[in-house]
């Protein structure tokens, strides 16, 4: 028989009871909660990111916050200075640039005012299918090797380029590309819309469209598409058609139904020939409102290059005659 001494029996007695109780405690304790990972915000659009910049830069009084749809957007104002004005330029910068860009947006909203036009300068919002990746392009014949499975499947997307440049498409441009061109252009538009009646309230007796680069062709898209009475001429400054969109500039510039001045820089052998077509086709057209500008590069000289180009949009908007 084991005997055990007294002072043991507490001590056996605490073991026991521990003993029982911890399978207990482990059944009943909740498991740990998992935490759902934070959803991340989207991040801003580079456009509105650049007018936050300009509202920081511009002085408040040439600031204009205005409603297209369901989005308020940054524009610049400056009116004219003349108790005679004689309209009111918007003007439409390409992708990449902004409300108050460098070359030719900046120098025309602050010089235009002096010769009697009032300048609202637009922020565009970004657009996505002008990233699309560029049109696939034919290897040599000799890369491709057609007698093993590797070279038929590499030689598959340029079967599809090959038919695709036959039937006038372009292979890179994604499912959904159409919708969201529509897309682009509806909020493009719609800032257009919201600019033409601020110039309105502003007893605007001429109201000017003028595009640069790509916000040339998007403002010749505009009058092309939705042909508003309230828009009496077109500007149009480097234009340039954006990547993945149709019709090209080549297609719609020289048929528009307003009197359009056609900027472009004659160094450049590309921007030439496509002047060139462009007012071949407004011949064919009998388009006899529509005029070229050609201007020279100054390289090192930005101050005088941008000086001259205002002198020849002035002398196009003037009333007493127009450029050659």
């Amino acid at each position: 028989m084991l005997f055990l001494h007294r002072s043991a029996l507490p001590a056996l007695c605490l073991s026991l009871l521990f003993t029982s109780v911890l399978p207990v405690q482990a059944e009943d304790a909740p498991s740990p909660a998992v935490e759902k990972p934070a959803e991340r915000q989207a991040l801003p659009e580079r456009s509105q990111q650049e007018a936050s910049a300009l509202e920081r830069q511009v002085p408040l009084q040439e600031q204009q916050q205005l409603q297209a749809g369901s989005e308020s957007f940054l524009a610049l104002w400056k009116p004219a200075n003349s108790a005679e004005a004689e309209g009111v330029v918007i003007l439409i910068p390409g992708a990449g640039e902004n409300a108050d860009w460098p070359q030719a947006i900046a120098p025309l909203r602050r010089k235009l005012p002096d010769a009697a036009w009032g300048t609202l300068s637009l922020s565009l919002p970004d657009v996505s299918v002008d990233t699309l990746p560029p049109r696939l392009i034919e290897p040599p014949k000799a890369a491709v090797d057609t007698s093993s499975k590797e070279g038929s499947t590499a030689a598959k997307p340029v079967e599809q380029a090959a038919s695709a440049e036959a039937e006038g498409t372009d292979p890179a441009v994604v499912p959904g590309a159409d919708e969201q061109d529509k897309t682009d252009a509806k909020r493009i538009f719609d800032r257009i819309d919201a600019a033409v009646a601020f110039a309105q309230t502003q007893s605007a007796r001429s109201v000017v469209l003028l595009g640069h680069g790509t916000g040339a062709w998007w403002a010749a898209r505009y009058l092309s598409e939705k042909q508003p009475s309230q828009v009496q001429r077109l500007v149009m400054v480097a234009g340039k058609t954006p990547a993945a969109r149709q019709p090209d500039l080549q297609q719609l510039a020289p048929v528009l139904k307003v009197p359009t001045a056609d900027v472009f820089y004659q160094e450049d052998a590309q921007d030439r020939k496509n002047a060139q077509e462009r007012r071949q086709a407004a011949k064919r057209s009998k388009n006899d409102s529509y005029k070229q500008v050609s201007l020279t590069v100054l390289p090192g000289n930005s101050a005088a290059e941008q000086e001259q180009l205002y002198r020849r949009v002035r002398g196009w908007l003037s009333p007493q005659g127009g450029a050659d």
